[in-house]
C-alpha cells in the first residue's frame, strides 16, 4: 500500500462495477462455483440436516419431560401442534426468502414464530442446499441486473450525437 492509501500494485486494484454479495457459509464462491463450492454445499447440507435431527431429539426430550410432569393430554397436544405449525410456517417463510428479499418489518414481527419453528428453517436450508447455495438464485439475479446496468452506464458512445442525421 502506498503512502496515499492506494494499492502499491495497480494490477491488484479493486475491480470497478458491482460486486457479488456474499452468502453465509459460501462467501462469493457461488458466483463462479469455485474455491470448494461443492464441498461447502455438501457441508451445509449435512450440517443443517444434523442440526435439524439434533433439534428433533431435544424436542422429543422436552415432550418426554411434559409426559413425566403429567401435564395432561391437552397440553401435550397443544405443544405438538404449536411446534408443527410454527415449523411449517418457518419452512415456508425461509423457503420464500431464498427467492425474494423479505420485508424487514415483517421479518421482525415473525421472529418469535421463526424461533419456535427453527426445525422448519433448518429443513428449508437443507433442501435448498441440495440444489444450490441457499439464496444463490436471488443473489445471481440481483448481481446480473446490477452488472447489466453498470455496463449500460459505462458503455462509451461513438461519435458526437449532435451531428447525427435525423431521418
Amino acid at each position: 500500500m502506498a503512502a496515499n492509501g492506494t494499492p502499491a500494485n495497480p494490477t491488484t486494484a479493486t475491480p470497478k462495477g458491482p460486486r457479488p454479495e456474499p452468502i453465509r457459509f459460501f462467501g462469493t464462491t457461488w458466483l463462479n462455483h469455485d474455491d470448494g463450492y461443492r464441498a461447502r454445499r455438501v457441508a451445509v447440507s449435512a450440517g443443517s440436516l444434523a442440526a435439524a435431527a439434533a433439534a428433533c431429539v431435544v424436542l422429543r426430550l422436552a415432550y418426554q419431560g411434559l409426559q413425566i410432569a403429567a401435564v395432561g393430554g391437552w397440553v401435550s397436544l397443544l405443544i405438538v401442534v404449536m411446534f408443527a405449525a410454527c415449523s411449517a410456517l418457518a419452512f415456508g417463510h425461509t423457503w420464500g426468502a431464498f427467492t425474494k428479499r423479505p420485508d424487514p418489518d415483517r421479518q421482525a414481527s415473525l421472529r418469535g414464530l421463526m424461533t419456535i419453528g427453527f426445525v422448519g428453517s433448518l429443513l428449508a436450508y437443507f433442501f435448498r442446499s441440495l440444489a444450490e447455495a441457499p439464496g444463490e438464485k436471488l443473489h445471481r439475479e440481483e448481481y446480473e441486473k446490477a452488472r447489466t446496468q453498470y455496463d449500460r452506464r459505462t458503455t462509451r458512445r461513438t461519435g458526437n450525437p449532435a451531428r447525427r442525421r435525423r431521418g
